[in-house]
């Protein structure tokens, strides 16, 4: 299994401390670094900060939000990105949800989600491959632009700069098991927002017959601690704000996703608490089991004892939500000392 540090996106203010922890990471031997993106930092300049200060590691985007970039633009920056960094390039996409994609890019959320990302992913492939001019008869991405309110004019197009890689690689973040199973079709690789390695069934049939070298790289908090409960806050209160705020009511991909991995009740509670503005208490409502069993916290030993149990189901790549360079090395001497 290999190791990956997954930096997420800013804060209040750029993070001071994503290039340090990303070359800390690849003297350790990590095979990869995230960015991402929700509504602040975008994920592709931090990556281009971190490439140019690094020399090996491979540079991810976990995830770059498809609605924020047409398909054309987004493979623009992959293969911008690739060329500087020598081939280290791993795009990856995700839709987002209504709130999202309505709310901040202005944008209707597409009423056939699985299309919308077939399609995406579909012109991305051909402009990476570079073989004719992009075209797409699509519902959602359709090139050259066919609508009413067009000029009639648009030309299909090829990239003028050559793409280092043709197969450069596209993996795909999904939760539904629909969405999961186009995924292992259409993609390299998948990137699961929470995974519990005791619950694969959650996704259904799709991981049972992974086509070789597909990609399961799930994100975890990763924390060497003494106190397991108070190292669970920060995933406690990452899964308040993605469960209670990331979504409405009735339409939160992450709360739906709870409830199938069997905290249903609580997830429902979760929303009830964060929409009434009692975010506090809605990120105690969070159960240490769930926020256990989706991270990796406590002491080394604990973790060395908990790490194998990823190791039996499909994950390949473990992306570390590792805060200090302790964690990072910690980590990464128990990949190698129990078979990484």
């Amino acid at each position: 299994m290999r190791l990956g540090l997954a930096l997420g996106y800013w804060g209040r203010g750029p993070a001071t401390d994503h290039v340090t922890l990303a070359q800390e990471a690849e003297r350790l031997g990590y095979d990869s670094v995230w960015t991402a993106e929700s509504w602040g930092s975008d994920a592709f300049t931090p990556l281009t900060w971190i490439a140019a200060r690094t020399s090996r590691i491979k540079l991810g985007t976990a995830v770059a939000q498809m609605a924020a970039r047409s398909p054309t633009t987004t493979a623009m920056h992959a293969l911008t990105l690739d060329h500087l960094s020598g081939g280290r390039t791993m795009l990856g996409l995700g839709l987002s949800g209504p709130q999202v994609v309505e709310g901040w890019y202005g944008r209707p959320f597409p009423s056939s989600p699985l299309t919308a990302t077939r399609e995406y992913v579909e012109v991305v492939r051909q402009v990476l491959r570079r073989e004719a001019p992009v075209e797409l008869d699509g519902r959602f991405h359709p090139l050259p632009y066919p609508g009413p309110d067009g000029t009639g004019l648009g030309k299909p197009l090829k990239p003028i700069t050559h793409p280092l890689r043709a197969d450069l690689p596209v993996l795909l973040g999904a939760e539904g098991p629909k969405n999961v199973a186009q995924t292992v079709r259409i993609a390299d690789g998948w990137l699961p927002l929470y995974w519990s390695p005791t619950r694969p069934e959650v996704y259904g049939a799709a991981l049972t017959d992974l086509p070789e070298r597909f990609v399961v790289a799930p994100m975890a908090r990763v924390k060497v601690c003494d106190d397991v409960a108070e190292g669970l806050l920060p995933v406690k209160a990452m899964l308040g704000f993605y469960i209670g705020g990331m979504g409405h009511a009735a339409r939160n991909f992450h709360a739906d996703l709870m409830a199938r991995m069997g905290y249903e009740e609580e997830a429902r509670r979760i929303q009830r608490l964060f929409l009434q503005g009692r975010r506090e208490e809605a990120v105690l409502a969070v159960p240490d089991a769930f926020a256990d069993e989706i991270s990796l916290v406590g002491p080394r030993e604990r973790i060395a004892e908990r790490l194998e149990l990823w190791r039996k189901g499909p994950v390949t790549d473990l992306l570390a939500l590792a805060p200090d360079p302790h964690t990072l090395r910690v980590l990464a001497e128990l990949n190698r000392t129990t078979g990484g």
